[in-house]
């Protein structure tokens, strides 16, 4: 076998060199009978393919590209793919640095998000943490807590207006008042009685701030700017002679005229000795009039007994306002009234009522807390007119009610001495 002899090259321009004599020696060279037939086949091809390429490229251009030139072009196209392979090296190691900034700053925010985490960590496991058990104690105490010094402020709170009240001179009553807002207290007989304000009966629409005491000590209700009630009194035999003329003067609109009252320990009916003379007074300077009879009525018959009197001594007369059962609680010793039950005297007010509306007037009960609170069931009376007896401001009644006699020592030209004072809220007249 014929070993191959290969030879090394320092540079590439050995290399163009040898390629350039080895193809010039080739195209020189004739080959000799005989030895064409001793060629590689391969080279051949390789002569006739250069030859075909030279040719081609000779038609192609228009002129004749020599040895050289097509070595130059090569290593042009060499120089070109060097160029491009650089180009694409730069740009490679380019986009590589790119991303590698990207995952450096990725790798920064996570390295931040990471602190902030294990931060929350910490701070979640520095938080002492409860059973559920634990939490409800906790709201269960802390409940109670509020509520004790809620406790104690109240009744500091409470303790501090009692002892304002009592360096004051306010009684008992009105400090409970006070205190129990949502109750109405009644004294009676060194006893309080405390009534929860029920929804069951109607209720005034009065505000309590539109009563106003005027310069002269008359209560006045205002609406709007006007004075919307009338002023007027309440007159028996104790105020004895009086000059009605005076009294109209002074601005009294009306007056409620005693008739007369069954006695509290034999229940005889008896006439006011001053009655004809007060009622013929009044009307005589235009002064309107209403009645009142002071009951001791034990049964319902007893009652229409006392209306069919006062129908029988208002006979003659112009009688505007109402006709009124004053069923207040006797004070003498031992009335025959002491025993009746709540629902007697109930009974009592209704039969005495609907004899005076069928006879064509309106009648009313009189009466302060004790009478509509302890002694009447006022749901059974509620149709009824009621004059609410009560010596105090603010107003102390939730009910639905049309007078207020608001004192008993008032004072009025033409009377003697102390007088009963009252304020309408209705104009009579007109109902």
């Amino acid at each position: 076998m014929k070993t191959e002899r290969r030879v090394s090259y320092e540079t590439d321009d050995d290399i163009k060199i040898h390629d350039l004599n080895d193809l010039y020696s080739g195209m020189q060279q004739k080959p000799q009978s005989g030895q064409a037939d001793r060629r590689p086949e391969s080279g051949r091809r390789r002569a006739g393919d250069t030859g075909r390429r030279y040719r081609t490229e000779k038609k192609k251009t228009g002129r004749d590209r020599t040895p050289e030139s097509r070595i130059t072009m090569k290593n042009r196209r060499r120089k070109r793919r060097r160029t491009v392979f650089s180009v694409c090296l730069f740009l490679l190691a380019l986009t590589a640095l790119a991303g590698c900034f990207v995952l450096a700053m990725e790798n920064r925010q996570l390295h931040d998000e990471v602190q902030v985490a294990m931060a929350y960590v910490d701070e979640v496991n520095s938080i002492t943490t409860y059973t559920e058990e634990e939490v409800r104690k906790m709201t269960a105490d802390a409940a109670a807590k509020a509520a004790e010094q809620s406790s104690l402020e109240k009744e500091k709170e409470i303790l501090d207006d009692i002892r304002t009240r009592m360096e004051s001179g306010d009684g008992t009553a009105p400090m409970l008042r006070a205190i129990y807002k949502d109750e109405l207290v009644v004294a009676d007989d060194g006893r309080y009685y405390f009534f929860p304000i029920v929804d069951t009966l109607k209720r005034h629409s009065y505000q309590a701030d539109h009563f106003q005491m005027n310069e002269e000590d008359i209560l006045e209700y205002w609406e709007d700017g006007n004075v919307v009630s009338k002023k007027g009194i309440d007159v028996s035999r104790y105020q004895e002679d009086i000059n009605w003329k005076k009294v109209a003067a002074d601005g009294v609109e009306y007056a409620f005229i005693r008739l007369g009252i069954r006695g509290a320990s034999e229940g005889k009916l008896v006439i006011d000795a001053k009655y004809e003379d007060n009622i013929e007074g009044a009307l005589k300077n235009d002064v309107e009039v209403g009645v009142y009879f002071f009951t001791q009525a034990l049964t319902k018959e007893e009652a229409v007994e006392e209306a069919e009197f006062v129908l029988e001594h208002m006979e003659g007369y112009d009688v505007t306002y109402p006709v009124v059962l004053d069923v207040e609680e006797v004070t003498t010793k031992d009335p025959r009234t002491e025993d009746m039950t709540k629902q007697e005297r109930t009974d009592v007010c209704i039969a005495f009522c609907e004899r005076i509306k069928a006879a064509g007037y309106t009648p009313m009960i009189y009466g302060n807390l004790k009478t509509f609170l302890l002694m009447v069931d006022m749901e059974q009376l509620e149709e009824y007119e009621k004059w609410f007896a009560f010596y105090q401001t603010p107003l102390y009644f939730p009910y639905e009610f049309s007078i207020w006699q608001y004192t008993s020592a008032g004072s009025v030209d033409g009377i003697k001495g102390d007088v009963d004072m009252n304020v309408s809220l209705k104009d009579w007249n007109h109902e």
